[in-house]
């Protein structure tokens, strides 16, 4: 298997744990996590023009358009740390999302290698949500919440993965387990596919 630049994508509802193997998978794999939250949270942070952009919208408790988030979203994957691959999480979101992507990746001629799926029980993201919020003290994350925010996902991310299931690079992956077996189930998933990981130096 030759080492080339990979792709990735990792989906997955809240309690998931796709932040955390995100993580692991971009290490392994030696490319930036490109977390939409993160990358907002560094405009906004520097004071660029996106980020006073997206300050005003969110301090007015509005969501941040497609058009913007796609913005801010070409703009980290055009740094030169993301030119040999990267791992998007929490971009796209939705079937606008996807289009904008398409468009960003055909015009480097490139495409995504892989949709990592997190497959959950719904009862399972919700005691794990329950218990973070618990340890947390967070008194926002009711059950009416929880289930709020888990029934957006799943309206709003079927439709992406009925996009990228019918070109042929859903992953779907157990995500119950310890975090060693998840992130192992998804290694051999990427691998299956011929991704491979860099030797280590």
């Amino acid at each position: 298997m030759t080492v080339r630049p990979v792709r990735l994508l990792i989906v997955g509802p809240q309690g998931s744990g796709k932040g955390t193997q995100g993580v692991r998978i971009a290490e392994t794999f030696g490319i930036p996590v490109v977390s939409t939250g993160d990358v907002f949270r560094a405009n906004v942070a520097e004071g660029t023009e996106l980020g006073v952009q997206v300050k005003s919208i969110i301090d007015a408790g509005q969501l941040v358009p497609d058009e913007l988030t796609s913005a801010v979203v070409r703009d980290r994957l055009s740094q030169p740390d993301a030119e040999d691959g990267f791992l998007l999480d929490g971009y796209p979101r939705n079937l606008a999302q996807v289009m904008h992507l398409d468009e960003f990746l055909e015009g480097r001629d490139e495409a995504l290698d892989a949709v990592i799926v997190l497959s959950v029980p719904r009862e399972e993201s919700i005691a794990r949500i329950a218990k973070r919020a618990h340890e947390q003290g967070r008194s926002d994350d009711t059950d009416e919440v929880i289930a709020a925010r888990l029934s957006i996902y799943e309206t709003e991310t079927a439709p992406i993965l009925g996009v990228y299931g019918t070109r042929g690079i859903v992953d779907e992956v157990d995500g119950v387990g310890s975090l060693d077996e998840i992130t192992a189930r998804i290694i051999a998933a990427l691998e299956a596919r011929g991704l491979a990981r860099p030797a280590a130096a």
